[in-house]
């Protein structure tokens, strides 16, 4: 396993609605947490030289690598792949991951151009059809890991199974667990309910002898339960699933600060449990769950909400680091040898993967 002093973050600096200006004073933060790391600064030296000058101690640790290209928010992949080839903040700060110069990347900009340049610089591992983006969800017991929550709309059920993997070895490296319980995303526990792909993946996972505590079908009030640990599901209902999560929190902030404040007596109760709601608002803090991880790519990279503060994108950094420190990828690579093995022994021919994923 890695230790601190060994890593080199790249950063997107350019990336995100308010690039520098959050990247850098984001940066510190972690800095502060990892007095070791190092950093490889990727955008304008204009921009971001003077706001590294107000954090003296991050820049003894940081090298800025100058580009005045960056990657709009709303361009299309393509484009984005087109027109930043080689010379944007985003490709470069990935592409230091694939030479060698840093252990993994951070990035607050365009999510799908992101994922497009992850894929073409560092390429899939080999068995894993189509990346995922796995996010850490707070719930009732602790955390859980959600994914796919944007990458693949539309995942088949060969592709589901690969993100139980994937997003099982995840949960060990970033929850400490041993054995975590994976659950499929369904309109229902029954077995009969739901789309085909999610009933066969559902079968796949039953029937084989993949070292997964599956525990069947799940539906979305258990996410906030953390009735499993690790809940999979296709991009388009995940992406849906955090929004209207995120969302909701929100709502919930603006009914109690509304409520809170109607009154003499009920500002009375607010001040007398001023305590508890702290709490609460800390506990539901999006910055501290920040950070998206691009599973099943040879290499580590980080999507920070493109919104995020400084604390938000010093929790991105963070994630980054335990993903490096955990040796994520090596784990996932070892679990999809051990699958792709298992699911190829006579016992896999019942299952029809091969037409499953075709």
């Amino acid at each position: 396993m890695k230790q601190d002093r060994h890593l080199t973050i790249a950063l997107d600096a350019m990336g995100g609605d308010q690039g520098p200006e959050i990247v850098v004073p984001g940066t510190a933060l972690a800095a502060a947490r990892h007095p070791e790391l190092r950093f490889l600064l990727v955008g304008d030296r204009s921009r971001i030289a003077p706001l590294l000058e107000r954090h003296p101690k991050l820049r003894e640790r940081a090298e800025i690598r100058h580009t005045e290209v960056a990657v709009a928010m709303d361009a299309r992949p393509s484009q984005a792949l087109r027109q930043g080839r080689g010379k944007s903040s985003m490709w470069l700060a990935i592409d230091a991951v694939r030479q060698g110069d840093a252990d993994a990347a951070v990035s607050a900009g365009n999510t799908g151009a992101l994922m497009a340049m992850a894929r073409f610089i560092l390429k899939t591992l080999p068995g894993i059809s189509r990346p995922a983006i796995a996010a850490l969800w707070p719930t009732l017991r602790s955390e859980s890991i959600v994914l796919d929550v944007g990458a693949t709309i539309g995942a088949d059920a060969a592709q589901l199974v690969e993100f139980a993997v994937m997003g099982e070895a995840m949960a060990r490296c970033l929850l400490g667990l041993e054995k975590p319980t994976v659950g499929l995303l369904n309109v229902g526990v029954e077995e009969i309910k739901g789309v085909e792909q999610v009933k066969e993946a559902g079968r796949i996972l039953r029937d084989s002898r993949l070292p997964i505590e599956y525990a069947g079908f799940i539906e979305g009030d258990d996410i906030g339960k953390g009735t499993v640990d690790v809940v999979v599901t296709e991009g388009f209902t995940g992406n849906i699933a955090l929004k209207t999560a995120e969302g909701t929190a929100k709502q919930l902030t603006s009914y109690l600060r509304l409520v809170l404040s109607r009154t003499l007596l009920s500002r009375l109760g607010a001040l007398l449990a001023a305590g508890a709601f702290r709490a609460l608002k800390d506990r539901m803090d999006p910055r501290k769950h920040n950070g998206g991880v691009f599973l099943g790519l040879d290499g580590i990279v980080v999507k920070s909400h493109g919104g995020t503060d400084a604390l938000g994108f010093a929790t991105a950094i963070d994630m980054a680091v335990e993903m490096v420190r955990t040796g994520l990828v090596a784990k996932i690579r070892t679990d999809v040898e051990l699958m792709t093995g298992l699911l190829k022994e006579p016992d896999a021919a019942r299952l029809n993967l091969t037409e499953v994923g075709s």
